[in-house]
């Protein structure tokens, strides 16, 4: 498709355009627009803005709003083509969805034989009580599922963490470098959730759509994006939603579950708490991309270990206060971070508990061999 505007400028379809962050084209026009060529139609001879712009101008004007709305091969988008969509909304649609195929595929718990199931049962962390199991399968089923370009919800969340994480009005194609740009591996996102399905995606838009937690998500997001220590940053959190998957799996979060009736919030949390201690280890110890396997090795054994410890570091960094780091030192929250509010664990307990989880999940399929969570 070709738009001619009346000032002779011709401009090609937005889907010839490579999309850049925030979501305008890198065409003529805008070059023309960055150079003031437009808005000097504005003005005079003399140099002087008129007082009553031409009907050329305004006429100039329209069309140049037209261009700004072609997105992506999209005529006629707008800012609020696909509306963002929050955790809670999200995760009501998984649970009323129907998940069956996903469920046959999870193993809720890590099997153990021998000597190590013994030890397990009578010196390993409590199990995780039966009226929260149902609750813990959703989380598992929902880590089997595969990204739908034929569910709306499913790119509601994509394009919600798009615009969060960049701060575009505009929604970016499902394809396109610019997922690279989000730290994904390629031009597809849903290559890299193996191993945590779409829970991976819903982390994620928990971190970006939380108001106490999103300073936090754009530091980090900036730091992967340093000249040298840069990571993937989107990859990077797939990573960790396995370190907690596999938390839950192991039963070393049944403890923490137990205590505040929630699995979903619990899992959310550590997630986070997992992310600052990344934030602090990589920003404080200056790690580069070559040290991504040591850190996340260490990140899953002190996930596993002291997960409460984690939990409690979230809470001093959101509340403001420094966070011990590993060379004995302290690191203080961003000045700019705006994390200074409400305690995280007491504001997340008041609003996870809107979403009854009472007779949503099947009842818990057994399976045999390894688990397919990882």
């Amino acid at each position: 498709m070709v738009l001619v505007l009346g000032l002779g400028i011709t401009v090609v379809s937005a889907n010839l355009m490579r999309p850049c962050l925030n979501g305008i084209p890198e065409s003529r026009i805008s070059v023309l627009k960055q150079n003031g060529l437009l808005q000097a139609l504005a003005e005079g001879a003399n140099g002087h803005t008129e007082t009553e712009p031409s009907a050329e101008v305004l006429r100039a004007q329209e069309e140049w709003e037209a261009v700004e709305n072609v997105q992506s091969g999209i005529v006629g988008t707008s800012a609020s083509h696909m509306p963002l969509i929050a955790f809670n909304e999200a995760l009501q649609y998984f649970q009323t969805a129907d998940l069956s195929e996903c469920r046959k595929k999870i193993q809720p718990t890590v099997r153990r034989r021998g000597l190590s199931a013994i030890t397990h049962f009578f010196f390993g962390p409590p199990r995780l009580q039966q009226q929260l199991q149902g609750e813990r399968d959703l989380a598992l089923a929902i880590a089997q599922g595969g990204l739908d370009n034929n569910e709306r919800v499913h790119m509601r969340i994509l394009q919600t963490i798009y615009k969060k994480l960049t701060g575009s009005r505009f929604d970016c194609p499902r394809y396109g470098a610019h997922w690279e740009e989000l730290g994904f591996q390629g031009l597809d996102p849903g290559t890299d959730l193996r191993g945590t399905g779409l829970l991976g995606l819903m982390q994620i838009l928990y971190f970006v759509m939380d108001s106490r937690t999103l300073p936090l998500a754009r530091d980090i997001f900036k730091l992967s994006q340093h000249e040298l220590q840069n990571f993937p940053f989107c990859v990077m959190s797939v990573n960790l939603t396995r370190i907690v998957i596999q938390a839950l799996r192991e039963e070393r979060l049944s403890r923490e579950c137990n205590r505040r009736q929630q699995v979903i919030a619990v899992l959310n949390d550590l997630y986070v708490a997992t992310f600052l201690r990344l934030f602090v280890v990589w920003r404080t110890q200056q790690k580069t991309i070559s040290d991504s396997g040591f850190v996340l090795k260490e990140l899953e054994a002190f996930a596993k270990r002291k997960p409460k410890q984690l939990l409690r570091d979230l809470g001093m960094y959101m509340s403001g206060r420094a966070v011990p780091v590993t060379d004995g030192g302290l690191l203080h929250p961003s000045p700019f971070s705006g994390v200074h509010g409400p305690d995280l664990h007491s504001a997340l307990g008041d609003s996870s508990k809107e979403i009854s989880f009472t007779g949503v999940c099947d009842a818990q399929v057994e399976m045999e061999g390894e688990a397919r969570l990882i």
